[in-house]
C-alpha cells in the first residue's frame, strides 16, 4: 500500500522523526501559522515537482490551493501546508527490504530534490537496524561524500529510519529531499511510503485514511470488482490484450512477451492476499467485459499446471466459453507437466478448445505471443 506524504509523515512523527510543521486541509484557508507555508497536493504517486503540484503561498494559501485544485482536476482534493525552511542541502535518503541480502538497504545521495536521477549514483550499504555495528557500517560509507559530522548524523537517522520501517512494516521509504539547515539538523521535508499490504491487520487504519480513500478512489469499476471477487487487477492504459494470469511472476513474463511483440496487455492480474482459492471465472468475465471495448483486440489467458489435471482446467474452461463466448479471438497457453497430462494430451486439449471458439493453443508463451501477433498485427 502507498501512502500519501502526509499519512506517511505521521508515521515518522509517531517514531519522533524531525519534520517541519504541517496541516492537512480540504478547505481554502489555512490554520492559525501557515499563510506563507509550502503547499504539496497529496498522491500516491511521485513528480509532484515538476508538474506543479508543490508550490510556496507567498502568502496566498487560497488562491495557491485553487491553482493546485485546477491542476489535479477536483476542487476538494486535500492538500498538505508545511512550514518553509531555510534549506543549506538537499540530500537523497531512501531505504528498501533487500530480500536477497535480507537487510534493509540504504541509498543516500548529498544531491537531491528533483533532479537526484541526474546526479552521481547514490552510496549503498546494508543494515540490520538492531545488530551491532550498524551505525558505523554507514559512517565508512558516508565519508566518502559527506564531511564527517554529516556522515555521522545521517548513519544514526539511517539506522532510526531503518527501525522504523520494522515497526511499520514498510517495504520502502524514500526522503527527497532531507533538508539539512545551517545548524546541521535534518529535516524530513518530503515522506514515500510503502507498507506491506499483508501486514495491514497489524496497523491502526486511521493512521492511512487518507492514503486509502485516495487509493480507492483511483480504482476503475473493473478494478473495485475484481478486488470484491478476491483477486487484484490493474488496468493499463493503451494496451491491447485482455490478459487472464494468475501469479505475479508469470503476469509479468506475458506482459513483457506481449510489450516486446507490439501487443502490450491493457490489465493485470494477481492473486489476493487471503483471496479465494479459484477465481478464474471472475477473471474471464472481467476480461471479455474489456474485450467488449474498441481498441481491445484479443484476449489471453496463460496459466501452468504441475499436478492439477489438464483435463480438468479444459472441460471447465470449455463449458464458460460456451455459456459465453470471448468477444475476441481467445487465445490460451496451458504449461502442464507430466501428471496433469495423465490420460489426456495437449492435441486433445488444442481439438477440445478449438471447438468453443479458441484461436490458438500452445504450452510455450513465446509461441503462444507469436501466434497471438501475427493475428492482430505487431511489431
Amino acid at each position: 500500500m502507498r501512502l500519501t506524504e502526509w499519512d506517511g509523515k505521521v508515521a515518522l512523527r509517531r517514531h519522533g522523526i524531525s519534520l517541519p510543521d504541517a496541516a492537512l486541509i480540504t478547505g481554502d484557508l489555512p490554520p492559525p501559522g501557515f499563510d506563507d507555508a509550502v503547499v504539496k497536493a497529496q498522491l500516491l504517486e511521485g513528480g509532484r515537482g515538476k508538474r506543479g503540484l508543490v508550490r510556496r503561498a507567498e502568502g496566498d494559501v487560497p488562491g495557491t490551493a485553487r491553482t493546485i485544485r485546477g491542476l489535479l482536476g477536483d476542487p476538494a482534493a486535500p492538500l498538505m501546508l508545511e512550514q518553509p525552511v531555510a534549506i543549506v542541502q538537499e540530500i537523497f535518503l531512501a531505504l528498501r527490504v533487500d530480500g536477497t541480502a535480507q537487510a534493509i538497504e540504504v541509498l543516500c545521495a548529498p544531491d537531491g530534490g528533483v533532479e537526484v536521477e541526474s546526479g552521481a549514483p547514490p552510496l549503498r550499504w546494508h543494515i540490520l537496524p538492531e545488530a551491532p555495528g550498524a551505525i558505523a557500517t554507514g559512517l565508512r560509507v558516508l565519508r566518502d561524500r559527506f564531511a564527517p559530522d554529516i556522515a555521522a548524523r545521517l548513519s544514526r537517522l539511517a539506522v532510526r529510519l531503518a527501525r522504523v520501517m520494522v515497526a511499520e512494516d514498510l517495504e520502502s521509504l524514500e526522503i527527497n529531499p532531507l533538508a539539512r539547515l545551517a545548524d546541521g539538523t535534518l529535516l524530513a521535508c518530503d515522506c514515500k511510503a510503502v507498507r506491506d499490504e499483508a501486514a495491514g491487520f497489524r496497523h491502526d487504519n486511521a493512521g492511512t485514511a487518507l492514503s486509502a480513500a485516495l487509493e480507492e478512489a483511483a480504482l476503475t469499476p473493473l478494478e473495485r470488482r475484481a478486488r470484491d471477487q478476491g483477486f487484484q487487477m490493474v488496468e493499463i492504459p493503451g494496451g491491447r490484450v485482455a490478459m487472464v494470469t494468475a501469479g505475479a511472476g508469470l503476469g509479468m513474463m506475458m506482459l513483457d512477451l506481449l510489450g516486446d511483440a507490439g501487443c502490450p496487455a491493457a490489465c493485470f492480474m494477481d492473486n489476493a492476499q487471503g483471496g479465494p482459492a479459484e477465481t478464474a471465472v471472475q477473471r474471464f468475465a472481467a476480461a471479455f467485459e474489456m474485450a467488449e471495448r474498441p481498441g481491445i483486440d484479443a484476449v489471453l489467458f496463460y496459466t501452468t499446471l504441475a499436478s492439477r489435471p489438464l483435463k480438468g482446467r479444459v472441460e471447465a474452461l470449455a463449458a464458460a466459453l460456451r455459456e459465453k463466448p470471448s468477444p475476441k479471438p481467445l487465445f490460451v497457453g496451458l504449461a502442464a507437466g507430466h501428471a496433469a497430462l495423465a490420460g489426456y494430451s495437449m492435441e486433445r486439449a488444442a481439438a477440445d478448445l478449438a471447438a468453443v471458439g479458441v484461436t490458438a493453443l500452445e504450452a510455450d508463451p513465446h509461441a503462444l505471443v507469436r501466434r497471438l501477433a501475427a493475428t492482430i498485427g505487431g511489431s
